[in-house]
């Protein structure tokens, strides 16, 4: 066997890290984009986050930096360099599309969250006030620490009694008694073991000569079911009443708190920060960076200067420090450059959107955005994940822009988006004692030239959290 030597010319992509790292700072939400920078600060003395208000020195640009390059184009440039005098960087002083904050705005206040007593603290303190037995006390205690967060008690008496030591000998008449106790706290229908008897603990507390409370507790003890479905002529006749008397019935129970507890729970509430604000100028709507969402970042002069003058081994980690501090401030700059391109194009694309709303929606799809702007599609799937765009209409993800489409009898497309937003129309301005089927909808849009089955109707109708024909009836 003969050998031999043979030179082959081929190309591959080498993910570099500075690529990594734009890949993966184009698919962070805002917020977790802060956090990663939080982490990069402190882990980095070379970069410095710029404080409000401080005098801010313009971006030096870097020569051979393309504004319209893509996230891995500009990964790939600015490997050379390293060595050079250290420029300040603000991601933010970059964008001439970003504006300063108006002085008189809202924000400029502090959100201080409310501090507010939990369910078991409130029913707690309701204890210490009534004299009871030490014996009464902890075993109310105990049904306290039961409920959960509705203040529904979802274990069994019988449960929670072989849960005791049997040396307390507690008897389940004790039990039933301390629930009672239980029952008559506020917020009113806590204790509760299910939503029949927390909705009848309700009605007993309203005074007696309420009208039809007498029926309403009919209703909650032994008919409540029937309610649910609205099978309102088995109501009428199991009540012995007429449409005004079952009418009132209905609202008297509706008006009821069918999760006593929720006051009191502590909702982990998510704040956006949109990162692109769309506003009308002359005539026209234009997408601009939000600078709220831009964080300020710099190379730390300090660090930056001793490096300039010590060449020493000693200070290589420092150049690398300062490297890496380059690549993150470039790669954030070009993150919201991306955001702004893709969401431009959004907006040229939906303009009858922000006039109209969500009915003038047109199809739109990935590939024509990644197309038009000379990107990868999974580029644009990564910009339009978890960002944000504050409009006229309200604030929305940019995904929400995308959907798919169908025909029309002219041989056109209509938006997904758009048919839910016709669907949502129909049914609010439908009526309540006949409201509209699947099949009534698909034929009204089939009359407006959108061909589409009852069973898309059904999907979409979902979707909305808008409940099947038989839950809408009324009286």
């Amino acid at each position: 066997m003969k050998h031999s030597l043979q030179l082959r010319l081929s190309q591959h992509l080498t993910l570099t890290p500075q690529l990594q790292q734009s890949i993966r700072l184009l698919q962070l939400s805002t917020l977790e984009l802060n956090q990663e920078l939080e982490r990069l600060l402190q882990e980095n003395p070379l970069l410095e986050r710029v404080e409000s208000g401080r005098e801010q020195t313009p971006v030096a640009q870097e020569s051979g930096a393309s504004k319209d390059a893509t996230p891995a184009e500009e990964a790939a440039d600015g490997e050379s360099g390293a060595d050079s005098e250290a420029p300040e960087f603000s991601a933010a002083d970059s964008a001439p599309y970003s504006s300063a904050r108006d002085d008189s705005d809202e924000d400029d206040f502090p959100q201080v969250a409310a501090v507010s007593a939990t369910l078991r603290v409130h029913l707690l303190e309701q204890l210490s006030e009534k004299t009871l037995p030490d014996r009464d006390h902890e075993l109310v205690t105990l049904l306290i620490d039961s409920l959960d967060d509705d203040g529904y008690l979802t274990q069994d008496l019988t449960e929670l009694l072989a849960m005791l030591p049997e040396a307390l000998a507690v008897d389940p008449m004790e039990l039933q008694i301390a629930l009672k106790h239980l029952q008559h706290f506020e917020p009113t229908g806590v204790g509760a073991r299910n939503l029949s008897e927390c909705l009848e603990l309700q009605l007993a507390a309203l005074p007696e000569d309420t009208p039809h409370r007498a029926d309403a507790l009919e209703v909650v003890r032994h008919h409540l079911e029937v309610l649910a479905s609205r099978d309102f002529s088995k109501l009428k006749k199991l009540l012995h009443c007429d449409d005004d008397c079952l009418r009132s019935v209905q609202k008297l129970i509706t008006g009821l708190n069918p999760r006593p507890g929720s006051a009191f729970s502590v909702d982990d509430t998510r704040y956006i920060i949109p990162d692109v604000i769309v506003r009308k100028v002359k005539g026209v709507w234009v997408a601009a960076l939000n600078p709220e969402a831009m964080p300020r970042l710099r190379i730390n002069r300090l660090y930056a200067d001793i490096l300039q003058r010590s060449r020493n081994a000693g200070s290589q980690q420092l150049a690398n420090q300062l490297q890496e501090a380059k690549w993150l401030i470039k790669n954030v700059q070009q993150r919201f450059e991306t955001i702004l391109r893709v969401s431009q194009a959004i907006v040229d694309r939906q303009r009858h959107f922000f006039e109209h709303g969500a009915v003038a929606m047109r199809p739109l799809v990935l590939r024509e955005i990644a197309e038009a702007l000379d990107l990868h599609e999974s580029t644009v799937s990564r910009v339009t994940t978890q960002k944000f765009m504050r409009t006229s209409r309200g604030i929305f993800e940019l995904k929400y822009f995308f959907g798919s489409h169908v025909a029309t009898d002219s041989g056109g497309a209509a938006s997904s988006t758009a048919i839910r937003a016709l669907i949502k129309q129909l049914v609010s301005a439908e009526n309540s004692r006949k409201p509209l089927s699947d099949s009534q909808i698909s034929e009204i849009l089939g009359q407006q030239g959108i061909v589409i089955a009852r069973r898309t109707i059904a999907k979409y109708r979902e979707f909305l959290q808008i409940l099947p024909v038989s839950l809408r009836k009324t009286l």
